[in-house]
């Protein structure tokens, strides 16, 4: 049909149907279509821009949420079907993580947070767990802690081991992020880590309360997985760090890029930098 097109400038219309074998209505169909397409080319070039700017992490629904705050009146079939058209494909991500239980050593907490996820003000519920990441020859262990009020990271920590000290200097980093009265849940898994007289006394030292999951029950910390999931998906697998260097870099810059800008649909899809403003200006 596009060679009918092209062609029915120098030709016959009616002769360059008949010889396509081509009725009238299926071409004047085909013609409607293409312009309905071409009426869209603003609305495809804000999904490249958004999906660029973004790194190509973003999805379908945080695409329609860049393009609402621009002005779009676009549900969220279309931008997936739009996306689709345009080849703009956010990865999907996989289940691999890093186990740091070495069996019954220590103490281990009971399940105080027990999947309650929500916190109404900052420093009153953190998650922290260790993942693992292989650069080339190297394995290297990151211990984040994440505010459950607005997913923020406040204190990372990466190293070529998931030493007791590793962990516990990103514990003693957050601790110093809040104030003198905030004495937040700390949430973990039962790694070693967690059950070392180290890791308890700063967290008794500071006032915290301590939480466990259940053995095996990863679900029990499901929002520190699901940041370990866009973590990898979004940054690691998508830029491939080939040294330790590069690998330091671009967690730092993903790891500012997750506070001041990522949108989040639990936080009305806002960052957690904007959520916190948000929350300052209707105070």
């Amino acid at each position: 049909m596009e060679a009918v097109d092209d062609l029915k400038a120098h030709y016959s219309l009616p002769v360059l149907l008949q010889i396509a074998a081509l009725p009238r209505s299926t071409f004047y169909d085909h013609r409607r279509r293409l312009r309905r397409d071409d009426a869209r080319a603003g609305i495809k070039q804000a999904i490249r821009d958004a999906f660029t700017a973004a790194k190509s992490r973003y999805g379908h629904r945080r695409i329609r949420a860049i393009l609402l705050r621009q002005g779009w009146t676009v549900s969220k079939k279309t931008v997936l079907k739009l996306m689709r058209q345009l080849g703009l494909h956010c990865p999907v991500r996989r289940r691999k993580r890093y186990n740091s239980f070495r069996g019954e050593v220590g103490e281990a907490a009971d399940n105080v947070l027990n999947r309650q996820f929500d916190a109404e003000s900052r420093h009153t519920k953190w998650v922290t767990d260790v993942t693992e990441f292989i650069v080339g020859a190297s394995k290297v262990y990151l211990s984040p802690v994440l505010d459950l009020h607005d997913n923020r990271v406040i204190s990372a920590t990466a190293g070529p081991s998931p030493s007791v000290k590793m962990v516990t200097d990103g514990l003693k980093t957050a601790i110093d992020t809040r104030g003198p009265d905030e004495k937040p849940l700390v949430h973990s898994d039962q790694g070693f880590q967690y059950r070392h007289t180290l890791w308890r006394d700063a967290s008794r030292g500071a006032g915290l309360s301590q939480s466990m999951s259940r053995k095996g029950t990863c679900l029990d910390n499901a929002a520190m997985e699901g940041f370990f999931s866009h973590l990898k998906e979004e940054w690691f697998r998508i830029q491939k760090p080939e040294n330790l260097a590069q690998f330091h870099e671009g967690l730092d810059d993903y790891l500012s890029w997750w506070n001041t800008t990522r949108i989040q649909e639990r936080l009305g899809y806002l960052s957690p930098d904007e959520y916190r403003a948000q929350e300052i200006a209707t105070a």
